[in-house]
């Protein structure tokens, strides 16, 4: 007969051919089929068993707690349910699955469909493949100071991060890019441009870093709403991290809390990863896109059931889809005190000469070390040869050549 197992992890199903089993076999049965270790497993017939926090609660179901007792005496048949709680983690990988009729003991015909949602456990996951991520305290100021001076936390705001990942998995953030952007109190539209992007990516390239995660800020308004992310924020940070390919990409939100005295506001940085089966499900197609104005900004609609904790389900909790990240600051190599391109205002070339002349009494090296200097300057160089040579120099903070000096002089002094 085959019997459901309801746990943490969903639904399943075993296969067991002798209809006079015992409790004691059943839970040999599981351990090879599910990888779920006897000692480790409590059964029962009361689907209560699933809210048990603790030891004190789980020795409270004893109808299953006879070893010898058969199934066929404890009323359980062919498509029968049971609940099963376990402690610490599977071992191996499961067998294959029980054999099923064709009609299932649902009274209906499994769909290829039904079996792929039955597959979707969305859980939460525990561990984050990100160490931690450490900001540069310089970009960090400079994306903060805006949207807290100039935005005042009234319309969102959002960058891409660019820095350096370890072998151990530790993200460094050493510069923010600012995309083309629309924000709102509640939406936040990228408007990709992919030649600016292009420079972008051969700036990092040549300062040894790459794109690493993406920022974005929450307003004053949300800071009333009882949700980490909203449904909106889940699908764009899904979307990203998906497209980046980067098992370590981190999310962060940058937000205003009110203190507790109610007497003031402290800027607040989070960091996050989007779970590995939140970019799964959004890789796949499961994720309604379209959301409406009166959908629950604390859930995330799907377009198929899948199976959250003991039920199955269209919406899912946004909190399931985050895997918290811990976070340092550091100094970077590079400064972020020129303008940022993509704000209110283009950057105008004079700006050039304005950052030239406040840092003159540094090295040269020193006055372009700024990715935002260095994007106004890839604009006009060659993005092959020159956008190299220069960040090169800026890496491994070496002399700038000096024809490159006095082309980068006589561009500031045109403007």
């Amino acid at each position: 007969m085959m019997l459901r197992i309801r746990s943490r992890d969903g639904l399943e199903r075993v296969a067991v051919e002798n209809p006079h089993a015992t409790v004691s076999q059943l839970k040999s049965i599981i351990q090879t089929q599910l990888g779920i270790p006897v000692e480790n497993q409590t059964l029962s017939t009361n689907q209560n068993l699933l809210l048990s926090k603790s030891m004190e609660d789980l020795v409270r179901f004893t109808d299953m707690i006879n070893p010898d007792a058969t199934l066929s005496s404890l009323g359980l048949s062919h498509g029968s349910i049971l609940f099963l709680s376990y402690a610490g983690d599977r071992r191996g990988v499961p067998g294959p699955p029980a054999a099923f009729s064709p009609a299932g003991s649902f009274g209906r015909k499994m769909t290829m469909d039904d079996l792929i949602a039955k597959q979707m456990r969305v859980t939460r996951q525990e561990h984050p493949h990100c160490e931690l991520v450490s900001f540069d305290r310089d970009c960090a100021n400079a994306f903060q100071n805006y949207v807290n001076e100039t935005l005042a936390f009234a319309v969102k705001r959002g960058g891409f991060m660019y820095g350096t990942v370890s072998e151990e998995g530790k993200v460094e953030v050493d510069f923010i890019y600012e995309p083309p952007q629309q924000g709102t109190e509640e939406n936040l539209v990228i408007f990709r441009d992919p030649e600016e992007e292009k420079l972008v990516d051969a700036i990092a390239l040549g300062l040894g870093m790459r794109k690493v995660g993406f920022i974005f800020t929450q307003t004053i308004s949300q800071d009333k709403k009882d949700y980490t992310l909203s449904n909106r924020e889940v699908l764009q940070a899904a979307e990203f991290h998906a497209e980046s390919g980067l098992k370590e990409w981190v999310t962060a939100v940058v937000k205003l809390e009110v203190n507790e005295d109610s007497m003031g506001a402290d800027v607040h940085f989070e960091a996050f990863q989007m779970s590995d089966m939140c970019v799964r499900l959004f890789k796949e197609g499961w994720f309604e896109t379209e959301i409406k104005d009166d959908d629950d900004p604390k859930l995330s609609k799907m377009k198929k059931e899948v199976v959250v904790g003991v039920k199955d389900t269209k919406e899912v909790d946004n909190d399931f889809f985050l895997v918290v990240v811990k976070i340092f600051d550091h100094q970077g190599p590079l400064t972020s005190t020129f303008p940022i391109e993509n704000r209110n205002n283009l950057v105008p070339m004079k700006a050039l000469k304005s950052h030239l002349d406040r840092t003159k009494n540094l090295p040269f090296v020193k006055r372009i070390s700024d990715f935002h200097l260095l994007l106004v300057l890839a604009r006009v160089l060659d993005l092959a040869a020159d956008v190299p040579a220069l960040t090169e120099c800026v890496q491994t903070q070496t002399s700038v050549p000096e024809g490159y000096q006095i082309l980068i002089e006589s561009m500031a002094s045109a403007a």
